[in-house]
């Protein structure tokens, strides 16, 4: 593990580290459904989807 961390150093990478939600947590699927259905019918939601969609286009990208 180190040898391949130092490689990956050497090619000009760094580590992070990023704290997610624990999905194997109780309660996270209801919560996770109820947060869905709170904006399911919010008239924004398509405008932010839609804007979601056109940033995530990598086309192009080398």
């Amino acid at each position: 593990m180190r040898k391949h961390r130092e490689a990956l150093r050497a090619q000009g990478l760094r580590p992070i580290q990023i704290w997610v939600p624990d999905t194997r947590r109780p309660g996270f699927a209801e919560e996770a459904r109820r947060q869905s259905l709170a904006v399911r019918d919010d008239p924004q939601e398509k405008e932010v989807l839609d804007w979601i969609e056109k940033a995530m286009d990598y086309s192009g990208w080398e």
